[in-house]
């Protein structure tokens, strides 16, 4: 593609000596699983967030298995989330022994809708689980409201909103226990799998630092049964070098989402909705179109790397099939499956990039 979807080589290029300097830092040291890096990263990222603790962990998703078994919840449980998200968010629940009980969405933010939340409440359900999609925060007042007067706890999946802000709050800040992944494509992302855990709960940090390490307090003195999840050195250390960017790239991704914002404002395709109250990080920017398949092809043809984030909501996922959700049942979800479709978005795209790719959506318009 001329113009991918994410351009990892073009962020390598720009900061290539403080992540070389980073990998033969941890090569020299030889601290490959756990050690100085992990625990600095921690402690940086958590400050970045403006929360007490971090977990390293090897990926996104073991953050959300982790935090689902830190607070309790297992076989009989039920856990409240989006119909419009990655499979991963739905995949810790089942992982556990619970039940996805899936909410439709907003059909401007593409994040759960508050209002559907008390009425998939049953005396089952432990925990609601609102997604931070495409790097837009959720309404997370009304989301804590609900749970509050219900006795129910929250996980913030935050894997695409590094740095995202609600009402002057960071996203990884507001639930019980928040995760990130650091999935390469993300705005902070490592050169492989890795995520974490973050929360203000110090009883919650120690039990995911168990867990995600064999059960382990001491070298060989194991008090639960854990699991491999542990964050790696190399991991940690690149990391480190890019969170020290992360400011400056989401600012840039912001800028990029307003150029788009401009060069697309009569197209009469729908944009990103961001309101006053939050900051969004535009992890993607995702556009909705009726005749998104014929545009993407179109794209395509021109050397454009759009995506579809993502093509079949979860409730419709033949691994759901058992839960006996029917097409219809979340009309705004299967919506937006249907129509949404994800622009070129990174901090090094230009402003010719992003004319480019406008051409080619013009192009297409006149072409119906």
């Amino acid at each position: 593609m001329s113009i991918p979807l994410v351009d990892l080589k073009a962020q390598y290029r720009a900061i290539k000596p403080d992540i070389d300097a980073a990998i033969q830092r941890v090569i020299d040291n030889t601290s490959f699983i756990m050690g100085p890096e992990v625990t600095a990263f921690e402690e940086e990222f958590a400050a970045f967030c403006g929360a007490e603790y971090a977990v390293g962990t090897d990926s996104g998703t073991a953050a959300l298995h982790l935090a689902l078994l830190v607070l309790g919840v297992g076989p009989g449980d039920e856990v409240i989330t989006a119909a419009h998200t990655f499979i991963a968010t739905a995949e810790v629940i089942s992982l556990v022994g619970a039940r996805p009980v899936f909410v439709d969405v907003d059909p401007r933010t593409y994040n759960m809708d508050p209002d559907h939340i008390e009425a998939a409440i049953t005396p089952r359900t432990k925990a609601i689980i609102p997604v931070h999609l495409y790097g837009q925060p959720a309404e997370m007042d009304a989301v804590l409201d609900v749970a509050r007067r219900h006795g129910l706890r929250v996980i913030e999946d935050a894997a695409q909103a590094h740095g995202a802000e609600y009402r002057g709050r960071r996203v990884g800040t507001m639930g019980d226990v928040a995760c990130f992944s650091f999935y390469p494509g993300k705005n902070l992302g490592a050169y492989g799998d890795a995520g974490c855990l973050v929360t203000n709960d110090p009883d919650l940090a120690e039990q995911a630092r168990m867990l995600r390490n064999h059960g382990r307090q001491a070298k060989y003195e194991h008090l639960v049964t854990g699991y491999g999840y542990r964050l790696d050195g190399l991991q940690a250390a690149i990391l480190r070098a890019k969170l020290a960017r992360l400011e400056e790239w989401t600012e840039r991704r912001r800028q990029n989402a307003a150029t788009y914002n401009e060069l697309l404002a009569d197209s009469g395709l729908v944009l990103p909705y961001e309101p006053e109250h939050v900051r969004a990080v535009y992890h993607l920017y995702v556009i909705r179109v009726p005749e998104r398949d014929a545009l993407l092809a179109h794209l395509h043809q021109r050397g454009i790397g759009a995506g579809i984030h993502y093509p079949i909501p979860l409730h419709l996922q033949p691994v759901y099939r058992h839960l006996g959700y029917e097409r219809g049942a979340f009309p705004v979800a299967e919506e937006a499956t249907d129509h949404v479709l994800s622009l070129p978005m990174y901090p090094e795209l230009t402003r010719g990039q992003m004319e480019e790719v406008v051409g080619a959506i013009r192009e297409f318009e006149r072409g119906k």
